[in-house]
């Protein structure tokens, strides 16, 4: 660990941050970090992130996305199952689009497409397409592409074109300074009692995910409405912008640009994908087109809830359909690989 070198990269990204802020960018401080720091890890500056802090954001993260679980929730979760069903449909036929690109365009081996194409689990399917014979530079690449594209996309999308203002009540614009130390404790006890349970359940994204989950309960039975404060929501933002774009730490122009190109044009048949699904299950579902295409983007569940945040669309809808789509993604990955292995032994 190089605490000079974190400490410039974070001010690189805070940097690029408070510029998206101040151009009133949508989601500025994720954003703005991300750009920078992408743009600097590849043109070959010493950028540098801390795990440990990005892991400190993410609880911090994971109570603020679960405050929007709150008590008249319960009536709206009858709309939920079919578009929750139909996210296996999701998995599987972007699973199979991606593998054919990758194995027929890109040229890419067997292990590196299947789990290069896998909608969702960056870190989870690096980790297991290495230990099934893939590029594992390769699968973070395109991985990181794919999401970093979908990140920055779709707010500006959303506001630009389909003319999506947010509503000024979604903001969390309350600062520590605002928030009585009582609520301040439960919160806390929400991230620390939250980070334990996801730790001790082993689930993906478990110290994000597992406050969110206690932060939900708290706040759908009353026992608090407060969310975190402005300054550590930004702050996490940035530190979450600057994870994202330290992956292309070590990569020059040069070994980028072929996988960066084929990165993007997954990432674009994966949107295609997803506005095609929020159209096909707007009839059936009865749930607005904005949330479907939010809840199936092919962002992570952390960056696309923030996202849902920031543009005033249902974060609690989002965030459940992406932690599941995980959760089908990280369970169901390294079994359907083996099994395709079995019947293609030769590595057709």
């Amino acid at each position: 660990m190089n605490p000079l070198r974190i400490a410039l990269t974070l001010a690189l990204g805070a940097v690029g941050g408070f510029v998206c802020w101040q151009l009133t960018a949508p989601l500025p401080w994720m954003i703005g970090a991300m750009t920078v720091v992408t743009a600097a890890a590849v043109a070959g500056f010493p950028v540098r992130a801390w795990r440990g802090l990005r892991s400190v954001m993410l609880t911090i993260l994971g109570v603020l996305l679960g405050s929007a679980f709150t008590p008249d929730l319960l009536s709206h979760l009858k709309a939920w199952p079919v578009s929750l069903a139909a996210l296996f449909l999701y998995c599987a036929l972007s699973l199979a689009v991606g593998m054919a690109y990758f194995r027929l365009v890109a040229k890419l081996d067997r292990a590196t497409s299947f789990f290069a194409a896998t909608p969702g689990g960056l870190a989870e399917m690096t980790a297991v397409g290495g230990e099934m014979g893939g590029d594992e530079r390769t699968i973070s690449l395109l991985h990181a592409v794919r999401i970093l594209l979908t990140v920055m996309t779709i707010p500006i999308w959303f506001r630009l074109f389909a003319g999506y203002v947010p509503q000024a009540s979604a903001a969390v614009s309350v600062g520590l300074t605002g928030i009585p130390l009582d609520e301040l404790a439960k919160l806390g006890a929400c991230a620390v009692g939250g980070y334990a349970l996801g730790t001790w359940l082993r689930i993906p994204a478990g110290n994000m995910l597992g406050p969110m989950m206690v932060s939900a309960v708290a706040h759908m039975t009353g026992l608090t409405a407060a969310r975190p404060p402005v300054e550590l929501v930004s702050a996490a933002q940035v530190v979450l912008g600057v994870a994202v774009g330290n992956r292309f730490a070590g990569t020059t122009m040069q070994e980028v640009v072929r996988p960066i190109g084929h990165g993007v044009a997954f990432a674009v048949i994966l949107l295609g994908i997803a506005v095609l699904s929020a159209w096909a299950l707007h009839p059936v579902t009865g749930l607005s087109t904005q949330a479907l295409t939010l809840a199936y983007a092919p962002g992570g569940v952390t960056e696309m809830s923030l996202v849902a945040l920031a543009l005033s669309i249902d974060v609690a809808f989002v965030a459940t359909h992406h932690a599941a789509r995980l959760l089908i993604v990280v369970t169901f990955a390294a079994p359907a690989f083996r099994l395709l292995s079995r019947r293609r032994p030769n590595g057709t």
